[in-house]
């Protein structure tokens, strides 16, 4: 926590600019795209709570932005909603596909202009060939990293992509805002939205995976810069404290359960 505390005054006024008078999205709708019954929690609690079991969700965001829309993430594969997949981490499965979560809104693939994947572990990135035409908004560093000779493609590299080198005002009016949180991999991203009604809204991707891990600003033990996690835990903090916003933390059950699911929104 120590760490956290350093930084968190040194980035709190600059935690993220935005135009003068931020507009908003329309609408936001929370969207199932998988589950992992995993069986230790240490894994990303190093120390604690070693050898229990742990459930985490895993969802995807839908957000419609004027004429266009713009998903935030994109879950396992649809295809283990036929067939899940144990590992030795856990049980990966999907109650529902992605492809019918968007037809359920009279939506198609070809609909979505833009894809922003937090980062490019399977989990995230498990959909992503599904929306060969649609933009895909990335930071470079990730691009890097997961395309790095040797690795496991997460993708197909053949597509629209724009490779960012930090924040992104995706639309120009503050109401959709791409963050660099890098830590768990080198070019992890979070998303702040602005909506009317809402409010501000941060999702984490996995800055944090679930709520305890973000109370005791925990670097579990995948992640790949434990100073950089700590540096994107402050980050976010300061964020949600200056903005009142909202703290969606992806892997975080509860909290998924606590939501408003598609085809219900947030405005």
């Amino acid at each position: 926590m120590h760490v956290r505390r350093l930084v968190l005054a040194s980035v709190i006024a600059a935690a993220v600019t935005l135009p003068a008078a931020a507009q908003t999205a329309d609408r936001l709708y929370v969207m199932d795209c998988g589950h992992n019954s995993a069986q230790d929690q240490s894994r990303w609690s190093p120390g604690v709570d070693v050898g229990k079991p742990i459930e985490l969700s895993n969802g995807c965001y839908l957000i419609h932005h004027g004429a266009q829309w713009l998903l935030w993430d994109t879950g396992y594969p649809d295809a283990i909603a036929e067939r899940p997949v144990t590992t030795p981490v856990g049980t990966a499965s999907r109650v529902r596909t992605l492809a019918a979560q968007l037809g359920e809104l009279g939506l198609t693939p070809a609909d979505i202009a833009f894809v922003a994947v937090s980062h490019t572990h399977g989990d995230h990135v498990g959909n992503v060939d599904l929306f060969p035409a649609s933009m895909l908004l990335i930071q470079k560093a990730e691009v890097d990293w997961a395309f790095a000779p040797g690795k496991k493609v997460p993708f197909k590299k053949d597509r629209p992509m724009r490779e960012l080198s930090g924040d992104l005002d995706v639309f120009g009016d503050g109401s959709i805002t791409l963050l660099s949180t890098p830590g768990h991999t080198p070019g992890h991203q979070s998303l702040l939205v602005h909506l009317a009604r809402t409010g501000w809204i941060v999702l984490t991707g996995d800055a944090a995976h679930f709520k305890d891990n973000w109370d005791h600003d925990r670097v579990p033990s995948m992640n790949v810069n434990a100073d950089q996690t700590h540096a994107s835990h402050a980050r976010l903090a300061a964020i949600v404290a200056s903005k009142k916003a909202l703290l969606w933390i992806n892997h975080d059950l509860p909290t998924f359960q606590s939501l408003k699911h598609s085809p219900q929104f947030y405005d």
